[in-house]
């Protein structure tokens, strides 16, 4: 295919969602088919370029003969630009529904739009670019985190707001630092580093590699810098699911892995106090997270720290530095993706259907909403680990490549981290299905009449009769989105095979 057809793929969304208010549709659903049909026109063109990838680059402004944005397609292209491709019209479907009784023209022009920016982080060629859409992603989904303009989320808008920015301060100096110490800036197996410039200034060029991967760690909620993504959840599902799945955590973990593999370098890193200080991080990420999901009993902060505590399964993979871990990492970017998605959208709709929120809240509710507790199921088993779904063969992948490294206590402690961390994931998801099927005494007769009243039944006897599972628009991708998971555990080969070509894709 023609290269041009990636700045086409990265246009139409954000063009489309300019539109939005210039059209100003009278009719909710001519504006959705409009919305729906961009963005489906978007991902078969992300097929088509992932499956026939441009033989050249496409070079959309230049700056200096070096310095330019550009886009390419290599094998980490394909992976974040499939997963994304995929993704994005199934949740844009379930937002129909969950935001239908809201204003939400200004919400789909930027949830539209932020579609168009992650594809620009993923076709990026070099780091100047990838570092150019990765200051508007944040500016396109500040909105969406601010968009019931609550105090709340007026606060927590402000709070991620401080932390990209700051974030971005320390991955600014890394990108200079690249720039001037690389013969060519373009992202390549092994990193850009020019030996001769490095020699003699080692130190400072490790301490800026850790100074950035905490930078870009602050989307990856990266501890102490992931305080931002629970009170995120503020926002409306449709937004801290993509926020939690694709869009901006999984940004943060796709620069890292640009950074260590194609920028630095593992051979320039491996072995390094760099990398025993951002390993050390990652762990430390890993159990604190866990155990902050433990003690949350809001449905969504709990699984707002639980995607803090997966997303440093990737980066622990990541600075693992050795082959099988990048194969580990890129295997949970995926299939966490899928088994967040799916967990936050039953949130979501429990939370759209009853107005309940917290653990507590959920007792008896699988009987009123048995297809959501289904999928949630499915889910909850695959973020564990359990064999025969998705989040096992990861997370497989990962203790392996510990296993085979070459011994040092970090690699130890790391395995430690992630046993201690599927314990803790066993007890904040399972807390909530017990709690779904297995009511305490007495509470499952409450949370139905209050559930009853919100739907709308008030007529006595009603209440406990009248399920709650959604409409076709939200459980569809549920639907999808759950059935992954269990393909995808019994069935990895697959998934496996485009991993493995995709990071020797070139």
């Amino acid at each position: 295919m023609n290269s041009i057809f990636m700045f086409i793929a990265v246009l139409i969304p954000v063009i489309s969602a300019i539109l939005i208010p210039v059209f100003n549709f009278k009719e909710e659903r001519t504006r959705n088919i409009y919305i729906e049909g961009a963005l489906l026109i978007t991902s078969v063109i992300v097929c088509l370029l992932i499956f026939n990838i441009p033989a050249g680059d496409f070079v959309f402004a230049r700056f200096t003969r070096s310095l330019s944005l550009s886009l390419r397609i290599d094998g980490m292209s394909r992976i974040f630009a499939g997963l994304a491709a995929f993704m994005w019209p199934l949740a844009t479907l379930y937002a129909f529904e969950y935001m239908e009784k809201e204003k939400s023209d200004i919400f789909f022009m930027f949830y539209t739009m932020t579609y168009g920016v992650t594809l620009g982080i993923s076709f990026a060629e070099d780091i100047f670019t990838m570092y150019f859409f990765y200051e508007l992603l944040t500016l396109v989904t500040v909105p969406l985190v601010m968009h019931t303009l609550t105090r709340e989320a007026v606060l927590a808008s402000r709070t991620y707001l401080y932390y990209s920015l700051g974030g971005a301060g320390f991955a600014f100096i890394g990108m200079v630092f690249i720039i001037s110490y690389s013969v060519d800036i373009n992202f390549r197996y092994g990193g850009v580093l020019s030996l001769l410039r490095v020699q003699g200034r080692e130190n400072v060029l490790l301490l800026i590699y850790v100074l950035s991967f905490l930078g870009f760690g602050v989307k990856s909620a990266i501890f102490p810098l992931g305080a931002w993504l629970p009170r995120a959840s503020v926002a409306p599902t449709p937004v801290t699911a993509l926020l939690h799945a694709v869009a901006v955590v999984n940004a943060g973990a796709f620069a890292i892995i640009r950074l260590t593999w194609f920028s630095f370098g593992t051979d320039f890193l491996k072995g390094t106090w760099a990398q025993r200080v951002v390993m050390g991080f990652a762990i430390v990420t890993i159990l604190y997270s866990s155990t902050r999901a433990v003690k949350e009993t809001h449905i969504k902060r709990r699984l707002a720290w639980s995607t803090s505590s997966n997303l440093s399964y990737i980066l622990f993979g990541v600075t693992l530095m050795n082959p099988g871990g990048l194969m580990g990492a890129l295997l949970h970017f995926v299939i966490h993706g899928i088994m967040k998605i799916c967990s936050f959208f039953c949130a979501g709709a429990i939370i759209h259907r009853t107005e309940k929120n917290y653990v507590h809240e959920l007792d008896g509710l699988a009987k009123r909403m048995p297809k959501v507790f289904l999928m949630f199921t499915a889910s909850a088993l695959s973020l564990m680990g359990v064999p025969g779904f998705a989040g096992f063969v990861s997370k497989w992948y990962l203790a392996a490549a510990a296993v085979s490294a070459d011994g040092d206590a970090e690699s130890y402690a790391g395995i430690a981290a992630l046993l201690i961390s599927a314990l803790l994931t066993a007890i904040y998801m399972m807390t909530m299905l017990v709690r779904g099927y297995f009511p305490e005494k007495g509470s499952e007769m409450l949370s139905s009449d209050r559930a009853g009243r919100h739907s709308g039944d008030t007529e006595s006897g009603t209440a406990d009769d009248k399920l709650l599972d959604p409409g076709f628009r939200m459980m569809v991708p549920l639907i999808v989105f759950a059935a992954l998971v269990i393909i995808l555990g019994l069935f990895p080969g697959p998934l496996i095979s485009f991993v493995r070509s995709a990071i020797y894709t070139r």
